[in-house]
């Protein structure tokens, strides 16, 4: 039991603590309506005085149980508590202007410089044989919608590949100065142990809420609900999916760490959580409505690669979130990310599955003029090439095999496939493959509608070729697809070039042959000149005709097309040179000689240079003089 002498001081005490409280009630005095009892280069003696005022009223309250005492008492608490709930929102509310996210978007640390600099560039874009026109055409991969309809085409597009990949993490920084937290610890610490816990919170939660909408705003994040999101044109949504990217790591690394840093500074124990899931549940599910718009989407090839961008983002980021969202209260953030992430590698499943039968259905049926490459061979190889510049993410995601072409039936209607000869590469290489297969099948459909059958080899071997080069080209697709399954695409190609030479130069050749232009008697003077002047006529006329039309035919690689020019030379010079070089003389002592003897040796060398060039209309043939 107190003595008197310790009575009349604790009275003394609880006067003077009444006084310095009451000092500042705003509602009866002007004075302290407009000064802070915290502000920066204050009076800290009276912070602290204030401080020790609050502490002596609740040590006084919880040792008295006279009912009229406590009643005065937490009236002059109450009166201390709304004004430590104002000082609390002035220090808040004065900090909030502190974070500068604009800097740390620009950190190369937080967000890879190649979401900066990357560019939308077409798929169809090819510079390999400088054929401009050629690749400004476009081709549809025609997709069905969810009603069926084929409405919903598109047109394949490509954005560099970009690096999402950090090795950056956690990055915590001071929303608030560490002495605005020193007294806002302070006040945070009396009106919870006043019992004034939720006050303190949802001022703390409001204060801070409105900074993370300011912070959001900077950082271009917009409250866009998932059917806004699916409005757009898929060209707006890749640009949002760069910018989202470079934000979303912001906000996980630096804005959300340091709000709970911030929380657990200023509250202590289960409180700290509730703060910290009160200012940050809302601005997560408006930061990850964006990706879960994109994962629910309707599918379509185009959209692959900034998926698997969105898919490789939040990869990177799971692991900071996990560390962040660490309790029970938050875990419902931690599973709404991976779920979305489920749902994207799902997508990017889902897609490359429906290219694969785009491929095959891709409906165009005009012969591309000249029997060069068809736009469809340049579209799936450059998205093939941009696949594998993905192929660390998506060796991870395709688990499965192609459901067809599991074994090889040898049927002529149906793209087939042996995998039993592919044993030991990855479920990925073989879709890849697979979607070749499928490329290679419609080409050769594609090669029927050539009228002229030599047109059609010649169309066959351009598109093969051209596949097994940009294979060739790229380490990372070369190391998936493997060589034997190249080998036969290079035997493919080769056979097209064979099959295209007997189809032309068989029929020509054969006007060079002995058969038929002897007679009986001596070889010198056996010889019928008819037959002869016939022979020279009809060859004049079947090369005329062969030089005329071929040389409006294209050959784009520059190899390929010599590689070819020196083939079928190799069987037409000798054989001309053979044939003029025995019959010439029977020709020049007859009737017009030069109306058979049209062309030398060098001439039929220099005509058939102009094979394969893709001329718009056939150049003139140089005749013997």
């Amino acid at each position: 039991m107190a003595t008197p002498e310790n009575h009349h001081g604790d009275c003394s005490d609880l006067e003077t603590a009444e006084k310095i409280i009451l000092r500042w009630d705003s509602t009866t005095s002007e004075e302290a309506k407009e000064n802070l009892i915290f502000q920066s280069g204050g009076d800290r003696d009276e912070v602290d005085r204030y401080l020790r005022a609050v502490d002596e009223l609740q040590r006084h309250i919880s040792s008295i149980s006279i009912s009229d005492e406590v009643k005065a008492a937490s009236s002059t608490i109450q009166i201390a508590m709304a004004r430590l709930e104002d000082e609390f929102r002035n220090i808040l509310i004065s900090q909030t202007s502190t974070f500068e996210p604009d800097s740390l978007l620009l950190d190369s640390s937080l967000s890879s410089s190649s979401f900066a600099s990357s560019s939308r560039t077409d798929l169809e874009d090819d510079t390999c044989d400088g054929n401009e026109e050629e690749e400004q055409q476009q081709v549809d991969l025609v997709l069905p919608d969810e009603s069926g309809s084929d409405s919903g085409s598109r047109r394949l597009s490509r954005s560099r590949r970009s690096n999402s990949k950090s090795t950056s993490s956690i990055r915590e920084i001071d929303l608030v100065s560490p002495e605005a937290v020193s007294d806002l610890r302070s006040i945070a610490q009396r009106m919870i142990g006043a019992g004034y816990s939720r006050e303190c919170v949802q001022v703390y939660g409001n204060v801070r809420k409105s900074a993370m909408e300011m912070i959001f705003k900077q950082l271009g994040i917009v409250k866009l609900g998932i059917g806004d999101v699916q409005r757009l044109d898929w060209e707006a949504v890749e640009v949002k999916i760069r910018r989202w990217i470079r934000a979303a790591k912001v906000c996980v690394r630096v804005v959300f760490a340091s709000e709970k840093r911030l929380c657990e500074q200023i509250f202590e124990g289960a409180m700290e959580e509730t703060c910290f899931m009160e200012i940050v549940k809302s601005s997560a599910l408006q930061l990850f409505n964006f990706p879960e718009a994109i994962s629910i989407s309707r599918r379509s090839p185009e959209k692959l690669f900034k998926i698997l961008d969105l898919h490789d983002a939040l990869t990177d980021l799971l692991p900071d979130m996990e560390e962040i969202f660490d309790s029970s209260s938050s875990e419902s953030i931690l599973v709404q990310a991976t779920e979305i992430q489920s749902r994207l590698a799902e997508a990017a499943r889902g897609i490359l599955t429906e290219f694969e039968n785009a491929v095959f259905r891709e409906p165009s049926v005009v012969p591309v003029p000249g029997g060069t490459i068809h736009p469809l061979t340049r579209y799936v190889m450059n998205y093939l090439n941009l696949i594998s510049d993905y192929k660390e993410t998506l060796i991870d995601l395709i688990m499965t095999k192609p459901c067809r072409g599991l074994q090889c039936t040898n049927d002529p209607n149906n793209p087939d496939m042996d995998i039993s000869q592919l044993e030991g590469i990855s479920p990925l290489a073989l879709h890849m493959i697979w979607t070749m297969v499928m490329l290679q099948f419609n080409l050769e459909e594609k090669s029927l509608h050539y009228k002229d059958e030599p047109l059609s080899h010649i169309f066959v071997m351009n598109n093969v070729h051209y596949i097994v080069q940009k294979v060739k080209s790229s380490p990372e697709l070369m190391e998936l697809i493997g060589d034997k399954y190249l080998r036969k695409l290079t035997g493919i190609f080769r056979q097209a070039a064979t099959k295209y030479q007997r189809a032309t130069w068989v029929r020509v050749l054969n006007s060079l042959r002995d058969e038929g232009l002897h007679v009986s008697g001596s070889f010198s003077s056996g010889v019928s000149k008819s037959a002869l002047r016939e022979r020279f006529k009809a060859f004049n006329t079947m090369f005329e005709e062969v030089h005329r039309i071929q040389s409006t035919w294209s050959v784009p690689d520059t190899q390929l097309r010599e590689e070819l020019r020196i083939s079928l030379s190799e069987h037409l010079i000798p054989a001309y040179r053979s044939f003029l070089g025995r019959f010439r003389g029977h020709i020049e002592s007859g009737r017009h000689p030069e109306n058979y003897l049209k062309y030398s040796v060098e001439n039929l060398e220099t005509a058939v240079l102009d094979f394969f060039e893709g001329y718009t209309t056939a150049p003139h043939l140089r005749r013997s003089q």
